[in-house]
């Protein structure tokens, strides 16, 4: 009786997992640009970034959401000087953010802390990752040009929360020009290569200070590393922000005003970069769109030849797709099986499988079970996937793929 309460507590669980799951899908497929920024240390302006970024996007007349998932330092509520509080929404069970402007929307974790701001918040990594997608399911946004992400620094729970759950998202890196900050920066382009996120460019922050007295412009960390970063990684620089003491004492006070400021050595370059951001975001989007259209001809076309994939174990499908230490790919012509050759998987990283899949070449995936975020990569890339099928020799379910007669399922859990 004990397993028997246990099995009906995982299926609960299970069935609300996937409820949440289409929740988060419905939600962001109503947000056009989603905007990761992120560092790869403290202490670089990355939140200050996000904040400024989110308001001149706002004042542009673009809808926009910040969300700030920096769960143990949450520093954008007071950035932004908000005092409003988290409102129950129109629809059941769904909450409102806290509204900066008439079309800047706010969410954080500070507003949900009650009276004691200074608190500290201890959550391990699956509390975390329930929070973040919290955020997004069950706030009640409206339909957004953009949504800013402001991540904690380095490569952790958080970001890789967000680039699971988001998988459109894309990442703005915040660096400052020594040496040290851009060694870490380096990890979290090694990081958004490694989970397939695509990298927006590079923000170099804190890049020289101009002396108020004599006017002469002060490398105090070095200058142009985020540049030659840039380049040497093939991205995009976006910009660099110079050190301006009024950006400090707004952050110290809660406000944006030096966007407004004319003269602002700052202001300028904010601008500069926030054009840079936008036009980004839509060379992205076209290209998104192209790749779209290609992926649909490619499967008009491809009916007289197909590869097909299975993960294997002791010769038949392997019903763990994630888990699996080798692959059989079925070569077919003219609706036939040609040839069958089994290839050991590479090392389990996250995405590393389905970039592996994809450059053998692959049409369709028939497995018993697969994540949820293989599965978006794989497809994204028009990959069939066909999940819950048998534990059969792979030539066997790709003759049944072949004459329609493949039966498919529920998707195995792959967790």
């Amino acid at each position: 009786m004990a397993e028997e309460g246990k099995s009906c507590s995982m299926h609960g669980f299970d069935d609300e997992h996937k409820k949440q799951d289409m929740e988060i899908k419905e939600r962001l497929a109503h947000i056009r640009h989603k905007i990761l920024v992120m560092s790869g240390k403290g202490g670089v302006g990355k939140s200050s970034v996000a904040a400024y970024l989110a308001v001149a996007l706002a004042k542009r007349g673009y809808n926009v959401g910040l969300m700030d998932v920096d769960l143990h330092g949450p520093s954008i509520p007071r950035l932004l000087g908000l005092k409003g509080s988290i409102q129950p929404g129109s629809r059941g069970g769904k909450a409102k953010p806290v509204p900066y402007s008439e079309n800047l929307d706010v969410i954080s974790i500070e507003p949900l802390m009650g009276d004691d701001k200074d608190r500290a918040t201890i959550w391990r990594g699956p509390l975390k990752i329930g929070v973040i997608r919290q955020f997004i399911a069950d706030i009640e946004w409206e339909d957004l040009d953009y949504l800013v992400i402001d991540s904690p620094p380095g490569t952790g729970d958080e970001p890789l929360t967000v680039a699971q759950t988001i998988p459109d998202a894309k990442a703005l890196i915040v660096t400052t020009p020594q040496e040290i900050s851009l060694a870490d920066v380096r990890k979290s382009i090694n990081f958004c290569r490694t989970v397939n996120m695509e990298i927006l460019g590079i923000v170099e922050n804190m890049s020289g200070f101009k002396c108020p007295h004599c006017g002469k412009v002060i490398e105090l960390f070095k200058a142009h590393g985020g540049m030659l970063t840039a380049k040497e990684q093939g991205l995009r620089f976006l910009g660099g922000l110079p050190i301006e003491i009024g950006v400090v004492e707004n952050g110290d006070a809660g406000k944006m005003e030096i966007l407004d400021k004319e003269g602002s050595a700052f202001r300028e370059a904010f601008l500069k970069v926030v054009d840079s951001v936008v036009q980004a975001c839509e060379q992205l989007s076209k290209a998104q769109a192209a790749r779209k259209a290609e992926i649909e001809k490619k499967k008009s076309e491809r009916k007289d030849g197909l590869i097909i994939a299975v993960p294997m174990a002791d010769g038949k499908l392997s019903s763990h797709f994630g888990h699996s230490e080798q692959f059989a790919f079925v070569e077919t012509v003219d609706g036939k099986v040609k040839k069958v050759e089994v290839k050991p998987a590479p090392p389990h990283e996250p995405g590393a499988i389905p970039r592996w899949i994809e450059e053998q070449g692959v049409d369709v995936v028939i497995t018993g079970g697969i994540g949820d975020r293989a599965r978006e990569l794989l497809e994204e890339k028009g990959i069939e996937v066909i999940v819950g099928a048998a534990e059969q020799p792979p030539e066997v379910l790709a003759e049944q793929y072949l004459s329609n007669k493949l039966v498919s399922g529920a998707n195995v859990c792959d967790h």
